[in-house]
C-alpha cells in the first residue's frame, strides 16, 4: 500500500545564544529549500506550522506560494493555521489564489489552534468574544464560513446598479474559485471528539502531534482509535470531500557516522505523557534507528499503519542539505516498507 510521506516545519527562527538575534530571513531561505530538495528525494509533502507573536512564521500564503514558485509536483501543507486569527472571506480568496499559483497542490490544515504566547492575541488582531462564545466554537464556525467560500457557495449580495458583479449576478462568491480546493481541507485534531466533528463536517482529519486526552493506552493506539471513530463520522455523514487522515512523528534514520553522533542518543520507546493547558495529554515517542528497525518500528504503529499520510518533524535550523539527508533516510524506510 502506497502511503504519502511529508516533513513538518515547526518554523523556529535561527537563535543565537551569544548576541540573543534571531534571523528570520534565514529560517524563510531554508524552507524554500528545505521543500525543493524534499521534492528531490521522492517526499510528497512540504508542511508547516503557523504560529503568531512567536519566533516562529505567521504568514502562511506568501510562504506558500514562495515554495510553490521553488518546485513542481509537491504538495504544499499547513499544519496548522489558527482560526482564531483568521478572517473567513480574506482566507478564502488568499487561500484560493495560492492554489492557483501552484497548480492546485495546497493542502490546508485548519484548525482551533494551539497554546500561544499572547495573552491578547486575537484581541489585537481585530477579534474578541461575544458574551457566550468560545474560541472553539467560534473556529468551527469560521471553518464552516471558508468551506462555503471555498466551495462556491454565494456569501454576498449583487448590487443591481453595479456594472461590476461577474456576469450581472445577483449572488456573488469570493473570487477567485479554485477547483477542488475544498477536498484538501484538514481540520487539526486534538481529541477523538473533534476528529468526530471533523467527519461529520466532511474535512481530512489532520490528528495532532499530541492528544489533549489520556486513557492510559500507548499513544498510537489512542490516535488509531480516533482515526477510526472519524471514519465512521466521515462515512456516516455522506459527504464526499473528505476521507484521508494524516498523522505526525518524529524520526532519525542512522546512516552514518555523523547520524550516530547527532541523533544516536535523541530517540525513545516511550510516549511522553503529562499536562497541557489542564488537561491530560499524550504524545508518542521519537523513533531513531538504522533503516531496517525503524522500518519495524513504523510496523508496530498503529495509527501510523492506518493513515494515508505520514509527516515528521524535522530539524530545520540544522539547514537545508542535512535535512536532505535526513529526508532520503524517511524515504528509505518507506521503500523498505512497501510504502513507496
Amino acid at each position: 500500500m502506497q502511503k504519502k510521506l511529508g516533513f513538518l516545519n515547526f518554523g523556529h527562527f535561527a537563535h543565537d545564544r551569544a548576541t540573543g538575534t534571531v534571523d528570520p530571513k534565514a529560517a524563510f531561505d531554508d524552507q524554500l529549500s528545505m521543500t525543493a530538495a524534499a521534492e528531490e528525494e521522492g517526499l510528497d509533502g512540504a508542511w508547516i506550522r503557523v504560529h503568531h507573536f512567536q519566533w516562529m512564521m505567521s504568514a502562511p500564503f506568501p510562504t506558500l506560494s514562495a515554495m510553490a514558485a521553488q518546485t513542481h509536483s509537491i504538495e504544499l501543507g499547513t499544519g496548522v493555521i489558527d482560526l482564531r486569527y483568521e478572517n473567513p472571506l480574506y482566507f478564502a480568496e488568499q487561500a484560493a489564489t495560492t492554489d492557483l499559483i501552484s497548480d492546485g497542490r495546497l493542502q490546508l490544515g485548519i484548525s482551533r489552534g494551539s497554546p500561544e504566547a499572547a495573552l491578547d492575541g486575537q484581541q489585537q488582531f481585530g477579534y474578541t468574544l461575544e458574551p457566550g462564545q468560545n474560541w472553539t466554537d467560534v473556529a468551527q464556525e469560521r471553518g464552516q464560513r471558508i468551506r462555503d467560500a471555498i466551495g462556491g457557495i454565494p456569501v454576498a449580495t449583487g448590487d443591481p446598479n453595479s456594472p461590476w458583479s461577474p456576469g450581472g449576478a445577483t449572488q456573488l462568491v469570493t473570487q477567485p474559485q479554485s477547483p477542488d480546493l475544498l477536498n484538501r481541507l484538514w481540520w487539526g485534531s486534538g481529541s477523538t471528539s473533534s476528529g468526530i466533528t471533523a467527519g461529520e463536517q466532511g474535512y481530512n482529519l489532520l490528528s495532532s502531534t499530541l492528544l489533549l486526552q489520556d486513557d492510559g493506552r500507548p499513544f498510537h493506539i489512542q490516535q488509531a482509535d480516533q482515526i477510526r471513530r472519524y471514519h465512521d463520522a466521515y462515512s456516516a455523514s455522506g459527504l464526499a470531500t473528505g476521507g484521508k487522515t494524516t498523522v505526525s512523528r518524529s524520526m532519525y534514520a542512522l546512516r552514518s557516522i555523523q547520524d550516530e553522533r547527532m541523533f544516536g542518543y535523541a530517540g525513545s520507546t516511550r510516549d511522553q505523557a503529562g499536562q497541557l493547558d489542564g488537561s491530560p495529554a499524550r504524545s508518542g515517542p521519537t523513533y531513531v534507528g538504522k533503516v531496517d528497525e525503524l522500518a519495524e518500528m513504523l510496523s508496530q504503529d498503529q495509527a501510523v499503519a492506518d493513515a494515508d499520510y505520514v509527516l515528521f518533524a524535522n530539524p530545520a535550523q540544522l539547514g537545508a542539505e542535512r535535512n536532505r539527508e535526513i529526508f532520503a533516510g524517511w524515504y528509505e524506510v518507506f521503500k523498505l516498507l512497501g510504502w513507496k
